[in-house]
């Protein structure tokens, strides 16, 4: 008897120390290790994992798509988008007392343990790193823009070189511990999504539009103009790219049984949404309406005049991919060090998360340096992993968990949703691979 009693102490010994363990770990991991975040926080890091970018390329969509079939996908995009957002935001705390504070915790919790890991991690990976890929280049671009813009006498310094400088002041700001850590970062880049977007069309306005303003559809050819319009949904998937950090997000805000944090976090949306709107649309229609067909596939390259409004609008952007990237990483982060801890066993330190996240930013640099198609970069991920995640696997997980009856309002919203969003994953990257192949074939690298 004393045998049995001294056994159950010992079970209730290691589990005490197994969960203060695991609760320490949890305090520890970038995602969970602060619940204070108040609703604004929310409304900066949705605006700022928005809004990034995309915004810059889509009057180049346009081109590619023209005004009615633009102007549907924009539109139909932004509503969709919000729809499988508020699902999103519904489902975090579905389960009472549960938080499912990481996108594959949803996923594990409506498709089974492995199924759940496998379906959603290699997608959500493919967005995060494949962002901060882009962000890599975009951030270089620009500096090289804004070095171009106001000393067009310098030297020309290589593409490479400015995304190594771009990197390594994303490599300075990865050692912020956790999601509040990086409010302040995230707050200006929001600001400066706003500003520099306000810009560009500003600045198109200003301008007037051309002459000889042509929308016909951007192609040497009919085969050319529907591989084209496929690469442009891509480029407007690219756009809502959200959806991938909105249960981290969410996981920052505290929680009561009173007072959930999907209330907090769907205020925050809704103004991050509206802030979308004002960032997206403005650029995309304006911007094609004075440029039409010739606009570049990055806006600001297109608007050469005035130089230090150009210039200043290049330096906004700078500012906001870092935080764009800064937001996106964090989640990866957040794997990276789980699994370093909980799996291999390495003890929370800073050197860990040093090496961890120094080796990640350093990679996603040097795939930068050797990939700089920025353009065909946009499609190709805005379909083939932008897509699932935030237009279609939401829905996917609401239908599964709460099983509407077929044919009511819910399912066939649902349904509906699905369909387009796969038409988008299968459609868009093989427009946006064979304009990746072209491109590779004209383009010379560390120009």
């Amino acid at each position: 008897m004393s045998m049995t009693v001294e056994t159950v102490r010992t079970i209730v010994r290691k589990m005490t120390i197994d969960t203060a363990d695991n609760n320490a770990i949890n305090d520890w991991l970038p995602v969970t290790a602060s619940r204070n975040a108040k609703w604004w926080y929310s409304a900066f890091h949705n605006l700022t994992a928005m809004v990034g970018a995309g915004v810059l390329t889509l009057p180049y969509a346009m081109s590619m798509m023209g005004w009615g079939p633009g102007t549907v996908i924009l539109l139909l995009s932004w509503i969709i988008t919000l729809f499988t957002l508020w699902q999103m935001v519904e489902m975090h705390e579905m389960v009472p007392g549960v938080r499912f504070d990481r996108y594959h915790e949803l996923g594990q919790h409506a498709f089974g343990e492995k199924l759940g890991l496998y379906i959603v991690v290699p997608q959500q990976l493919l967005v995060e790193v494949g962002t901060c890929i882009v962000y890599m280049v975009t951030g270089g671009t620009s500096l090289k823009k804004f070095h171009q813009t106001v000393c067009p006498s310098c030297t020309n310094i290589r593409s490479s070189y400015w995304i190594v400088i771009f990197g390594s002041v994303n490599l300075a700001l990865s050692l912020c511990p956790n999601f509040n850590s990086i409010s302040a970062v995230s707050l200006a880049a929001a600001v400066m999504s706003i500003t520099y977007s306000t810009i560009a069309w500003a600045a198109s306005l200003k301008r007037g539009v051309l002459p000889d303003v042509d929308y016909s559809f951007k192609a040497n050819s009919d085969t050319d103009a529907v591989f084209n319009f496929m690469c442009a949904m891509g480029d407007v998937a690219f756009s809502y790219a959200g959806h991938n950090v909105v249960m981290e997000i969410q996981a920052t805000i505290p929680s009561t049984p009173e007072n959930p944090s999907k209330k907090a976090m769907w205020k925050g949306v809704i103004v991050a949404y509206l802030g979308v709107g004002f960032c997206y649309f403005p650029v995309a229609f304006i911007g094609y309406y004075v440029f039409g067909n010739t606009v570049d596939d990055n806006i600001l390259i297109t608007l050469d005049k005035p130089f230090w409004l150009i210039a200043a609008a290049n330096m906004f952007v700078i500012v906001h991919v870092i935080g764009g990237y800064q937001v996106f990483s964090m989640p990866v982060f957040d794997m990276m060090e789980t699994l370093l801890v909980k799996q291999f066993k390495f003890p929370p330190s800073f050197t860990l998360r040093f090496v961890a996240r120094t080796l990640f930013v350093v990679m996603t640099m040097l795939i930068g340096i050797c990939i700089p198609f920025f353009g065909s970069l946009l499609g190709f991920l805005g379909g083939f992993a932008f897509a699932p995640t935030s237009y279609f696997l939401p829905c996917i997980i609401w239908l599964k968990l709460y099983k509407p009856k077929r044919f009511r309002l819910s399912w066939i919203i649902n349904w509906t949703c699905i369909v387009l969003g796969v038409m988008l994953m299968i459609l868009a990257p093989i427009g946006a691979l064979r304009k990746i192949i072209i491109s590779a074939e004209h383009y010379k690298f560390f120009s």
